[in-house]
């Protein structure tokens, strides 16, 4: 299967390139894990990236991947387990050339823009488990949130506001009922730090039979860098259906120092609370530490260590995660 997704999209790529003369691109990144959980997993990714015209860029994103047991978070960053194809990002998207005034207007399918939400924020610096504010069945968001719908950007150089209205379309195992959701964001940048704020309007995932009303969260994010060192973090609240709340946030310390050669060093604190009535209610609190090390181009080993208190995600309250991770790009024409 996964070989097969890999050819089928090169091909898709060399007969495009062939026949359109346009600017084209296909990423092929092969994963593979195992936790002290008992637990392993094997996934493939398939981008396709390719420029139609000056400034209109198109991005399809697949993903199959499968692990031993599920009931745990472990390699949820990007995409689902669940030992079938599945196309995640499918959009296009014009980047006005005005500095001011609209800068970006996207339409398709692509994920929820709310705080730090992209696929290589969470998926690619090592971390094997996504953020519990971001875990599915934790009563905030997931990180298989996506919306069919059309997304605009609109700004200045340094300050800029991003709306969303769409359906969703999400994958793994929180998907919202239908309906409409509505995401807005501003970002505002000042020499390395970034601080963005964001809310959503959406459906619960849960059955309407227990989850009544509609979920909403607001949240703050910051990310600062400089000389290899990245912190970042997240804090959000709200509810994810009537007379419930949640609270919780990460922060993240990320270090790549020229004396470390091929290694990163990465550190995590987290917490989540969800006040509901007992026994329902959860709280809980995780810390991690790992490395990722870079053995040969583009391929690379993560390892860390996750130690989690309060009602927990992993059969253990402290989990030992190792992963692989080998990547490949081809460009056709000039690059997108």
């Amino acid at each position: 299967m996964t070989r097969g997704l890999a050819a089928l999209s090169a091909a898709c790529v060399l007969h495009a390139g062939a026949a359109n003369g346009q600017a084209l691109a296909v990423e092929v990144t092969q994963s593979a894990g195992t936790s002290s959980e008992s637990i392993s997993a094997v996934g493939t990714q398939v981008r396709l990236l390719g420029e139609a015209l000056p400034g209109l860029r198109w991005n399809v994103e697949g993903a199959w991947a499968t692990r031993s047991r599920d009931a745990s978070d472990v390699f949820g960053t990007a995409y689902p387990y669940e030992g079938r194809a599945e196309i995640i990002e499918a959009y296009g998207e014009y980047l006005f050339a005005r500095a001011r005034g609209i800068r970006a207007v996207k339409v398709g399918r692509y994920r929820t823009p709310f705080g730090i939400s992209s696929s290589s924020d969470h998926a690619y610096l090592g971390f094997h488990r996504p953020p519990l504010i971001r875990y599915g069945e934790y009563f905030a968001l997931s990180s298989g949130y996506l919306e069919h719908g059309v997304d605009v950007v609109v700004g200045v150089p340094r300050f800029s506001v991003e709306a969303s209205v769409g359906v969703p379309a999400d994958v793994g195992e929180a998907i919202r009922r239908s309906g409409v959701d509505t995401v807005a964001r501003a970002e505002g940048t000042a020499g390395a730090l970034i601080v963005g704020a964001s809310m959503i309007d959406t459906t619960p995932y849960m059955p309407e039979r227990f989850a009544r009303g509609r979920a909403r969260f607001a949240g703050v994010d910051a990310r600062w860098m400089q000389g290899g060192v990245l912190v970042r973090g997240e804090w959000l609240a709200g509810r994810p259906f009537d007379g419930t709340r949640t609270t919780g946030g990460y922060a993240d310390l990320i270090v790549h120092r020229p004396f470390m050669g091929p290694v990163t060093a990465l550190v995590r604190a987290e917490r989540l609370a969800y006040d509901a009535a007992p026994p329902r209610a959860l709280y809980s609190h995780r810390y991690s530490a790992g490395a990722r090390v870079r053995l040969w181009k583009t391929v690379a080993v993560s390892a860390g260590v996750v130690h989690q208190a309060g009602q927990v995600t992993q059969s253990r309250r402290t989990a030992f995660d190792i992963g692989l991770t080998g990547s490949f790009r081809q460009d056709y024409g000039a690059r997108p």
